[in-house]
């Protein structure tokens, strides 16, 4: 998908996934939205800096940047949901595209997708990220129904209150 689309697709499920944790629309709604929206967003933005290095779809759009992002969440509170924004940019690139990623890039070249998506530049690609981003947020709300602590939403607020106190805001 095209920046505008990962975009869209992140603040939508930036402001989402608070409804989904706390679907009372509270403070403590508004709380998780404001936690996990930055960094939902930059996740989101992340994968595409290949376009400027290395090779595209490859170099940052595999499992292995995926998994130092998700490991650097055990020593950096202020990235807890970055990786987030990083699967969602993955997942819209699989299935909102033809071409897919190259999942175990540098290990393999081959670039993985399903083939329902549309060309990035194609008119139906905002139409495609909506779709998309409404199964992202039935995912995260089966996936919190199942096993509550697994996204690290519904603490999002303490969190947010607990990195504001390191950083004295």
């Amino acid at each position: 998908m095209n920046k505008r689309d990962h975009v869209l697709n992140a603040v939508l499920l930036g402001i989402g996934l608070g409804f989904v944790a706390h679907p009372a629309g509270d403070l403590q709604t508004v709380t998780t939205v404001a936690a996990v929206l930055v960094p939902v967003l930059l996740g989101a933005l992340l994968p595409d800096v290949d376009t400027e290095l290395g090779h595209h779809r490859k170099t940052l759009h595999n499992v292995f940047v995926l998994a130092v992002l998700y490991g650097y969440t055990a020593v950096f509170a202020n990235l807890a949901f970055v990786w987030i924004g990083v699967v969602t940019h993955l997942v819209l690139d699989v299935l909102g595209t033809r071409r897919g990623v190259a999942f175990l890039y540098p290990f393999w070249d081959a670039e993985l997708g399903l083939p329902v998506g549309v060309p990035t530049d194609s008119a139906y690609a905002t139409f495609v990220t909506l779709v998309v981003t409404g199964l992202e947020l039935a995912a995260a709300a089966a996936l919190l129904h199942s096993f509550p602590g697994v996204l690290g939403l519904v603490d999002a607020p303490s969190r947010l209150s607990a990195l504001a106190g390191t950083v004295g805001v």
